[in-house]
């Protein structure tokens, strides 16, 4: 959660009363589409190894196209909680980089590798040299073949200059909308001519990506890595889709689909042409000891600035402040807020803004920034001995209760939204401030980072017992199995390496 933020008063809906289940999944199907057109022609860079993957302004200087990424990539690295930096990560990120240029089209490119602090599951490249890779993708991955696979698939999209192509496709497109627009906007056909171009620019969207895991595909095998390491990788992502869901029978796939194949497709094609190179299992080196040595102790999830979900509850130890979600809600710790959706449709939202005008709460609650406030419920209450105000909403098809509450210079604020009429509102909104209230020091002290631990198996270990010493969720073995990549009827023996997260 950020330190400033302001809740869109015009609509409140749009980020705290949607559809609990659409929510997630939306959030979860993200995770699967790994590639974001984050400005024009981000596919452009043609790029090579750096010797330090955090450095970027040396990047081809006289290059028109690194400009643009010069120009973008503050804001990336501000949109994705900053640079991650830890020297043995960057290196290890930084030799798989390398291994996969020596096989690109052009290997005298050169390559900035920026590890991005944020616990999403991403990799994206900007134009003249910028690549990105989370913290979250590495910590999924098992081994420096899947990594490889990510990184090769981003590479394959400059090779097969997607970035023109896409560009050039979308200005086509535009002109013919227009024209349809203006000619026909009154008839059916017009309408149905911008259907179908629509329908072009997804489905050429879609060619894109196989192409460019068909060409990541024979950089992996290439390069001497496993070459199925992009199928196995396409079933963690989608493993790890399942589970971050509210409700993992909802189909992943709606909102991915408008722009990407669908992931069993792209797991057949990745292993149909890794077959080129052999049988599974045979061929290729997927680089698992030296892949665990660089990314033991890396954070995972939340990163102290944002503070952290334990269970059902949200602390933050420099704000020194947390409180408890109900029981079945799920807490998902955003950079601009904290939410939480739970049974019935219910949302809530929560943030913290800065006190500068230091009137009273009642009066801040009916400032304006509340669409639909009704100004009558407004009144002035205590939580633990804190200076509160609470308030009711209505708009569209969600009632609202709004709680303010204020520590130092600072005013913290719950939305919670419920479908109207729901009974569930003042018990929600109830339970939610009653948990809220300072942090003791003790607890601040003790409040640490989770941090990816690589730990070898010892004789008498199962997966229930590695699984027994996880931290931060309350579904240990289900977290466990996922990100070591194991099935429910997978083993484990001496000597054996495994990820467990844990302080």
């Amino acid at each position: 959660m950020v330190r400033h933020t302001v809740i869109d008063g015009r609509n409140p809906t749009r980020r705290g009363g949607k559809n609990a289940r659409l929510m997630v999944a939306f959030l979860a199907t993200t995770l699967l589409s790994a590639c974001q057109s984050l400005i024009e022609q981000t596919y452009e860079p043609t790029v090579s190894p750096s010797s330090n993957p955090q450095i970027v302004e040396e990047v081809q200087k006289n290059d028109p196209r690194a400009q643009l990424g010069a120009r973008e990539h503050p804001r990336i690295v501000a949109s994705y909680g900053g640079e991650y930096k830890d020297a043995k990560t960057e290196r290890l990120v930084a030799r798989i980089t390398g291994a996969l240029t020596a096989v690109s089209e052009n290997p005298q490119q050169s390559y900035r590798i920026t590890i991005l602090n944020s616990p999403a599951i991403n990799a994206f490249a900007l134009p003249g040299g910028y690549l990105y890779v989370t913290r979250g993708l590495l910590a999924l991955a098992n081994d420096a073949s899947e990594v490889a696979a990510v990184l090769s698939h981003e590479m394959a999209h400059v090779t097969a200059n997607h970035g023109i192509e896409r560009q050039q496709r979308e200005e086509a497109e535009v002109i013919a909308s227009r024209v349809v627009s203006e000619v026909l906007s009154s008839n059916l056909a017009g309408k149905q001519a911008l259907a179908r171009g629509k329908l072009r620019l997804a489905a050429f969207s879609r060619n894109q990506e196989l192409q460019a895991d068909v060409i990541g595909v024979r950089m992996l095998g290439e390069a001497g890595y496993d070459p199925y390491a992009a199928a196995r990788f396409l079933d963690s992502m989608a493993a790890y889709a399942r589970f971050t869901a509210v409700d993992p029978e909802t189909d992943q796939s709606l909102d991915f689909l408008s722009s990407h194949p669908n992931a069993p497709q792209r797991v057949e094609l990745a292993r149909r042409h890794a077959r080129a190179f052999g049988a599974e299992g045979t061929i290729g080196d997927r680089g698992r000891d030296y892949y665990l040595a660089g990314i033991d102790g890396i954070l995972y999830g939340d990163s102290p600035q944002e503070g952290y979900v334990r269970g059902q509850t949200f602390l933050h130890g420099q704000l020194g402040i947390r409180f408890d979600v109900p029981f079945g809600f799920q807490i998902d710790n955003k950079a601009e807020a904290v939410l939480a959706t739970g049974p019935g449709d219910i949302a809530i939202r929560f943030d913290g803004v800065a006190d500068t005008g230091g009137r009273s709460l009642t009066d801040y609650i009916a400032s304006g920034w509340v669409t639909g406030l009704q100004p009558d419920t407004i009144r002035p209450i205590s939580v633990n001995g804190l200076e509160a105000a609470t308030a009711r909403a209505s708009a569209d098809r969600w009632d609202f209760d709004v709680t303010v509450i204020r520590i130092d210079n600072r005013i913290y604020r719950f939305l919670t939204a419920v479908p109207k009429g729901s009974r569930a509102l003042e018990a929600t909104a109830s339970q939610l401030r009653g948990s809220f209230r300072r942090m003791t020091q003790a607890e601040v002290q003790s409040l640490k980072p989770l941090r990816i631990r690589v730990v070898t198996v010892r004789s008498g270990d199962t997966m229930a017992t590695l699984a027994a010493r996880m931290m931060g969720t309350d579904r240990k073995l289900d977290l466990f199995r996922l990100i070591n990549a194991m099935q429910i009827t997978s083993t484990v023996k001496p000597g054996d390496k495994v990820k467990i997260i844990a302080e």
